[in-house]
């Protein structure tokens, strides 16, 4: 993975938030709780929906894979980020800046299909109640979520060893607090249209086609909630798809804006808030929004948690 030109350096610069101390300085704190409860939040999820074996659903099963995506996506950068945040020497290898690179690029378009393939359960659950055991098999519950892993995996090694291998002459300073594909290809000297294309390729897949699905899935969940006679079960039904629907709208615009707008060779500061959006905030209320709101979870975590007392 490692460019024939790269003798000049060994390791890249991030810039990050270097210019703002006071920004830096805020965002220290904000990024750590963000991160802890990121942990904390979804780590919960994931115990919790293997222990209790009501929970061995379709649902909760994505629900598993979506925690574990944010942890590891997450984790690829923020604790790197926190430690640049106090350090005035900000840098990381070229293999570490790759393997960071592949990493996020892997675990992000992963979560973008994720999302798609848990809007189309919720769809099936609810418009298609009697056909859903049968539909949503536990082989097709695998088979969509491996192939989501496997293949944005396989997409974000192509794009990594492309852009890795451009030449970079000498310029090893990145405009960014992580090695962002896009700020890592602002540094090379040489054509970049074969990584561009890829990016653009992909982008595409992944963000407005799994945006429409969503979008049309929820239209048809909100549109079957409105024949439910039930005021209250109509405003609860309601109150938790718009939750749902604003993460996700937060999550694929912040997303489309930095991928799918026009490229410029100037860093913008806006990037990194984005980014921040995108990758700290969103994995943070995921948890939140998905399953800490919902009854099943929290009596599973009450019963989880008073069997470990009654255990002691």
């Amino acid at each position: 993975m490692e460019p024939s030109n790269r003798t000049a350096f060994s390791e890249f610069i991030l810039k990050g938030f270097s210019g703002y101390p006071a920004l830096e300085h805020l965002l220290f704190p904000l990024c750590s709780v963000m991160y802890l409860v990121t942990l904390l939040g979804n780590t919960a999820i994931v115990v919790v929906s293997i222990l209790d074996a009501r929970l061995h659903t379709p649902m909760y099963f994505f629900l598993g894979n979506l925690s574990i995506l944010d942890i590891c996506y997450t984790s690829t950068f923020v604790p790197l980020m926190l430690v640049h945040l106090l350090s005035s020497r900000k840098t990381i290898s070229f293999s570490g800046c790759a393997i960071q690179m592949c990493l996020s690029l892997s675990t992000g378009s992963t979560e973008c299909l994720l999302l798609a393939v848990m809007a189309y359960d919720r769809y099936l659950a609810i418009c298609q109640p009697l056909r859903y055991p049968v539909l949503m098999s536990h082989r097709l519950c695998l088979m969509l979520a491996g192939t989501s892993w496997v293949l944005c995996l396989f997409k974000s090694v192509t794009e990594t060893v492309i852009a890795m291998r451009l030449p970079f002459c000498g310029r090893h300073v990145i405009r960014h607090f992580t090695c962002e594909i896009l700020a890592v290809l602002k540094l090379a000297c040489g054509d970049t249209s074969v990584s561009d294309a890829f990016l653009l390729v992909g982008a595409i897949l992944l963000l407005p086609v799994p945006l429409t699905l969503i979008c049309l899935s929820y239209m048809l969940i909100l549109a079957t909630i409105l024949r439910v006679p039930s005021a209250t079960g109509r405003r609860k039904a309601f109150s938790t798809c718009s939750a749902h629907l604003a993460v996700v709208l937060l999550f694929y615009s912040t997303i489309i804006f930095m991928y799918m707008k026009p490229k410029s060779k100037e860093a913008r500061i806006s990037d990194q808030v984005f980014t921040v959006l995108y990758a700290v905030v969103t994995p943070m209320l995921n948890p939140i929004i998905y399953s800490l709101r919902n009854k099943e979870v929290k009596e599973a975590a009450r019963k989880a948690w008073g069997s470990r007392w009654v255990c002691r």
